[in-house]
Order: structure tokens, then sequence, then C-alpha cells
């Protein structure tokens, strides 16, 4: 077995392999995997630039390899949503990698150049958890063409269970290090897999379930399989491990020698070992996210996290060197007001005036930047009924693009405007616009494939190419579900009941806590069981 990559060439370049600078439909099986919605555009531009017939249904009946390749798909953007990539797609391998791959590649080179293209298909969906050949589903649509079911192929199932590793005994890894990479030479372990806190507007936390928290000695086994040059370690999912792993990992890292990165801390496990290892990692900066603006949102969302657990965090971080702070926050989310805002603009107020004495104590200015990103309402979460922009609608009912972006823009001004004042205290955003775009992606079905087809093919902006192919950005992105309706990704089984997504988004409107998972007990989702 020979596994060749591809990168997206830069202007009219030819796509070739990056290892022997063959073509992309030299080979009899393209795997891809798509993490972010964003990225969809990507893979219709290198099936295009590759030679490779864009949809599934336009490829040669002949056997696999000998008529062209089988195109795979992967990704946790795929086991959320895997519908707007369909028609482009032979099958995807939906859920995590360790419990799909083995069984599959003795599989494809048992019918390597044999077995017809629909033939293999069908044999891969009767025989790997996981496997869902968009062929073989058909989607049963309203007079509207708002998708009401999917009618399976005699003798398949309705849905597609998600593949889970349940154990690992050794944690998942970077198998490859480049500086040329975008972690440039920094080695990355996970901690887990999932998180038990259930906030409700985090995908991660659902389609992961039951969440996993691998041992130390898993975690541990996996840093040492690095080259000993290697002293740069990232830690990937610190926001949910608990606080003596973190201490334990904290403290082998120490007498490691190595330094720590990470993306984001959970403000109420700062503490011990781990702020030592922060002390001695070089690092400058560090971020938290306290997502909602207010005490109440962050109820809202089950963040839970108070202003005393933010502040302190703050001070300890400075108090350990660290003088540089990121708060990513969230706008746009459901019950949101001008009042929560408000609320977020005095926090960092607060928190800057705890930082300041152990800047000075350490002759540093302490510096805050303000992350502003718009809410995307996303799959498999309680808020995956609620319209993108963050106002509530009538079941059945599409919102207005123009008037949720207007929206969202003034509380990016006024956000901008509320900390001008402050010194070296800074705020960046992303564009409301862009959001928009992601949460058609992300709640959109088969339709959108024309939309991408159309922008690969013509650079036109996806609002224009909407247009062009007769959507509107509204029909995906603001339209409010209802407790019993059908979504296009019903199409995966992630063994979670939709009664209970429902009740936690009514729970979000009461501002009520949901206490964490606990998979010995806890029974409630459907996940581990009635």
């Amino acid at each position: 077995m020979v596994c060749e990559r591809f990168f997206l060439p830069v202007g009219n370049a030819p796509l070739r392999s990056f290892e022997s600078g063959r073509a992309l439909a030299d080979f009899p099986f393209l795997f891809y995997s798509i993490s972010f919605e964003h990225d969809y555009l990507n893979l219709v531009r290198m099936l295009l630039a590759g030679g490779v017939p864009l949809f599934a249904k336009e490829r040669s009946e002949g056997p696999v390899g000998a008529a062209g390749p089988l195109v795979i798909g992967g990704g946790v953007a795929t086991f959320m949503n895997p519908e707007p990539l369909a028609p482009f797609t032979d099958i995807f391998l939906l859920g995590e990698a360790e419990p799909l791959l083995p069984p599959l590649l003795p599989f494809l080179f048992e019918h390597l150049n044999k077995t017809p293209r629909l033939d293999l298909l069908f044999l891969l969906s009767e025989k790997l958890v996981g496997a869902y050949a968009p062929a073989l589903h058909t989607p049963a649509c309203d007079k509207d063409g708002r998708q009401i079911d999917s009618l399976p192929a005699e003798g398949l199932p309705a849905r597609i269970k998600k593949a889970t590793a349940m154990n690992l005994s050794k944690a998942a890894h970077s198998q490859l290090l480049s500086p040329a990479a975008e972690f440039s030479s920094l080695y990355l372990t996970e901690l887990g897999r999932g998180c038990s806190r259930g906030c409700r507007f985090c995908a991660a936390g659902f389609i992961y379930r039951p969440p996993r928290l691998w041992d130390a000695d898993a975690v541990i086994k996996g840093l040492e399989e690095r080259s000993s040059a290697v002293k740069r370690v990232g830690l990937l999912g610190m926001e949910m491990a608990k606080r003596e792993e973190l201490e334990a990992l904290s403290s082998y890292l120490l007498e490691s020698g190595c330094s720590l990165s990470f993306s984001s801390l959970r403000a109420d496990r700062i503490s011990g070992p781990l702020l030592k290892l922060l002390g001695s990692s070089g690092l400058k900066s560090v971020a938290i996210a306290p997502d909602g603006a207010s005490e109440r949102l962050r109820r809202v969302i089950n963040k839970n996290l108070t202003e005393e657990d933010l502040l302190l965090a703050a001070e300890r971080l400075v108090d350990t060197g660290l003088y540089k702070l990121k708060l990513y926050l969230m706008i746009g989310l459901p019950t949101e007001t001008m009042d929560d805002l408000q609320e977020m603009l005095e926090l960092v107020k607060k928190i800057r005036e705890r930082m300041l004495p152990g800047g000075r104590a350490r002759g540093r200015l302490c510096e805050i930047t303000l992350s502003v990103n718009c809410f995307a309402p996303k799959p498999w979460t309680p808020f995956q009924f609620h319209p993108f922009g963050g106002a509530a609608l009538e079941v059945g009912e599409e919102g207005d693009a123009a008037a949720a972006i207007k929206s969202l823009n003034a509380k990016i001004d006024f956000l901008r405007k509320g900390i001008r004042s402050e010194a070296n205290v800074r705020m960046n955003h992303d564009k409301p616009d862009n959001v928009l775009f992601q949460a058609v992606l992300a709640r959109g079905d088969r339709r959108l494939a024309r939309v991408l087809v159309t922008m690969a093919q013509t650079g036109v902006p996806w609002k224009q190419a909407m247009r062009k192919n007769g959507l509107r950005p509204e029909t995906f992105a603001i339209y409010q579900y209802g407790e019993n309706d059908y979504f296009p990704w019903n199409i995966v089984d992630h063994s979670i009941k939709q009664e209970y997504l429902w009740q936690e988004y009514q729970k979000g409107f009461q501002a009520a806590t949901t206490i964490a998972c606990n998979t010995s007990v806890c029974k409630r989702c459907g996940v581990c069981g009635d």
C-alpha cells in the first residue's frame, strides 16, 4: 500500500501528489478528511483540478480501480452533516478512524479491479459500521424542497450508526512533524474525545459522546513516541481534562523539559503543577473562553463559568508570567441582549484591573484581546433548532439574512466602542457574512452541492452562486426547527435522542443548568442506553 498526499494548488498549477508527482485520477482510492465547513469548496476545487468526475453518479459503474477511483469521505464535519458533500462522495466513513480503517483496507484490496462500484458500495454498507453510500439512500422532500426523510435501498438500515473507539491503550498523536506545517514542529497528543460538560452550542460535546478521557498512562505512551529533539508539546482537549490528570501530565512534561502549547484553558482548571508548567514554557499569552457575554448567558449555553472564575484565572495566569490574555466570546446566542454585552465590557475592565498588579510587579504591560465570533447553530446540539442570528422565530418560519447580519454588526460596533477607551485592550472579530455561509453549509442538504460547483467553476461569491441555483440562505441558516422536525443530518445515528436535545434547548431559554455527564449512571441523552 502506498499513500500519497495532495495539496490544493496555487493558481493554475497542476494538481500532483506531494510524494511522486502522480495525477489524482491515477489512484484507485481517494480519501479526504474535512473538519470545517469552509473546506467543502476546496474539495470540489481539488476534484476539478484532478480531473475526477465531480458527481459520484457520473463515475464509471465498472470495477473500482480499473474504471476510475472511489472517493471516500471522512472527518468530523462529515459525521456532523454529510449531506452537502453527498453528491461528490462514493462512500463516507462516519465516525472515528480506529475502528473503521483496519477492516476497511483489506476489504478494498480484495475487491480492487474486480467489483463494480455499486456492488462494492452495497457490500461496504452491509459489512462496515459507519459506512454510508449516498447513492443507496434517496432523500424524500416536501413541496418546498425541504427534506423530510431518507429512503434506503432494500436491505440497508435507514440510518448509519457512527463508529466509536471506546478505549485506547495509547493516545492518538502526531505522526509527521514539519517546520512548514500549520503547527510548526509541534507534537500534538489528545487527552481524550468528547466533553462531559454539555455546552449547548458545542458540537464536539455531543457528537463525540460518550465522553472519553484517556488515562495519564495512555497519554504519556503517546508522548513517549516523539523524538527526543522535540520539546514543544500540544495537548488537545485541556478544557475537559480532570484536574488530577492535568497535574500528572504537567509533572511529566516538567520533568521531561518540555514546553506546553494549547488552544485554550478552562478557567476553573488553572492551578498547581499546570501553573508551574505554564510558567516554565516560555509562553507569553493564553486564551480562555467565557463564550457567553454575561453570567446569565453562560447558564443559557450551560458553560457555567462565574465572573469570579474568570477573574481568578486571569490573576493566577499573570502571576505565572503570562501577560497577554485572549478572551473568546460569541455573539448572536439565543436570548442575548445588549445588557449581556454591556456586562462583558464591564468584565473586561475588571479582568484588566486584576491583571495590572501582577504585570507591574514583573515590569510588564498586560494586554487583553477580545476575540468576538458569531454563533452558528450546529447539527447534533441543542441549538440545532435555533436560527442563525440569535432571534427566535415561529416554528417553520424563515428569518431575514440581511436583518441578522445588521444585528450582528451592530453588536460588534457596540463592543468595539466599549473597549476603545481601555488601555492595552483590543478586539478582533470574524465577518458575520462568512459565518452565515458556515451556518448554511452546517445545516444544509444535497442541494448545496450545486452551489459549491458553481463557486468552484466560476469563482462567483456564495450568495450569487445560491441565487443562480434558486436557493436562499434563509432556507438553511435562518430557519426555526420544531421539536419533531426532520433534519438532513438525521441520516447519521449518534444515538442521541432528539427529544433530549429539544429539552436541553428549552432549558437554555430558562437559563437552567444541566450537570456534566457521568457515564456510569447517566442515561439521559440515549448514548449510554435507556
